[in-house]
């Protein structure tokens, strides 16, 4: 209430607090605020902590459908605007699209002819399947995990590989417009034999083999199968950025390293390689009776360079000079490469030139022994 007070001539009035209510400094229920946040924060923290390293480990361990997607990645695909009808909208002129079909399994591919017939004005899926048979050597492509045959990356490679072959590429099942079947490390071979066979029906010429990443466990293993076949054996394998086994790769994987402290790592990650994913290149290449010429940048964080040298010195081990010559190319960290840009080196195209003329003459040698 106001009360009125007069000092001479002066007047002047003062509110007291309503019933004398003392105020109170707000520092104390700042720091009880504060309390709860970084309480309610912690919790958080530790609740994502448990999931990350706990709950998804396990589910990983016990999960086949993880574990399939962790290793092909096939859910990483393509853009909307995917274009596989037209590959000259990827600056792929002289090339064409086409399917190929085998059982209930359908793999979309592409030609693409060699740099001396890109400027070609015959579209016809008979010209292009005439030129296969033309004598030029032929490459298949087996690409890596995610994307598809459209993806950047590839398509440098494929303007490299052009100017030595005519190149078949495509997607394995479940990736770009192929068949959405869910693939296997024997599913995608047989994809590969399938190729392969396609290949072989139509022309007589030499046959490379060139798998990327995932694609050189794949080709090795697929060259093992095509070796017990009355068929036409391809000349040459080119293992771009390999691994030696599933089991190494995943424990050098960068997404995985976020685990490696955790001492249930080896049996909740990498054990289930051993189980369901082998893909064991350093078993496979044993049986390998042909050239082979491995390539690996220094600066390769996916597959780390010390992977594709591991599979080198197990080759030496395991094979012998008479089934054919192994090389081993490393490039540079000074070059940036990585894991994708290999095909920018600019001694690549010697390196293949020679290769081609090796194979080529270990495969005149074959013939004269026989």
């Amino acid at each position: 209430m106001a009360k009125e007070k007069c000092f001479g001539d002066i007047e002047y009035s003062s509110v007291m607090c309503e019933e004398n209510k003392e105020i109170v400094s707000p520092k104390g229920n700042c720091k009880g605020i504060i309390y709860r946040i970084a309480l309610n924060t912690l919790k958080i923290i530790l609740l994502l902590c448990i999931i990350l390293f706990v709950v998804l480990p396990i589910i990983y361990r016990y999960s086949y459908a993880f574990q399939r997607s962790a290793v092909f990645l096939n859910f990483i695909n393509v853009p909307a605007t995917a274009n596989y009808q037209h590959p000259e909208k990827y600056g792929l002129n002289g090339a064409r699209n086409f399917y190929i079909t085998v059982d209930d399994v359908k793999l979309g591919a592409w030609q693409i002819l060699p740099s001396n017939l890109e400027n070609t004005n015959d579209a016809s899926h008979e010209f292009f399947e005439k030129m296969l048979n033309d004598g030029q050597n032929v490459v298949i492509y087996n690409h890596g995990n995610g994307g598809c045959r459209l993806t950047a990356h590839r398509v440098e490679t494929y303007q490299v590989l052009r100017k030595f072959f005519h190149v078949i590429t495509y997607d394995y099942r479940s990736y770009g417009d192929s068949s959405s079947k869910p693939p296997s490390e024997q599913t995608v071979v047989e994809d590969i034999l399938h190729v392969y066979q396609w290949v072989r029906n139509r022309t007589e010429s030499n046959v490379f083999i060139w798998g990327h990443s995932l694609g050189t466990s794949v080709s090795t293993h697929a060259i093992q199968k095509i070796q017990t076949l009355s068929t036409s054996q391809p000349v040459g394998l080119v293992l771009e950025a390999p691994f030696n086994n599933m089991k190494e790769e995943i424990s050098e994987f960068p997404l995985a390293k976020i685990f490696k402290f955790l001492p249930w790592f080896r049996l909740t990650i990498v054990e289930p390689m051993s189980e369901n994913f082998r893909f064991e290149t350093d078993k496979y290449i044993c049986g390998v009776n042909l050239p082979i010429m491995i390539l690996h940048a220094e600066d390769d964080k996916v597959v780390p360079y010390k992977l594709g040298v591991k599979l080198y010195r197990s080759a030496l081990k395991c094979r012998s000079e008479s089934q054919g010559t192994l090389l081993f190319h490393r490039f540079s960290a000074d070059h940036k490469f990585g894991h994708k840009f290999i095909c920018r080196a600019a001694d690549l195209p010697d390196k293949i030139s020679n290769f081609i003329q090796l194979a080529l003459e270990n495969k005149s040698d074959k013939l004269l022994q026989q």
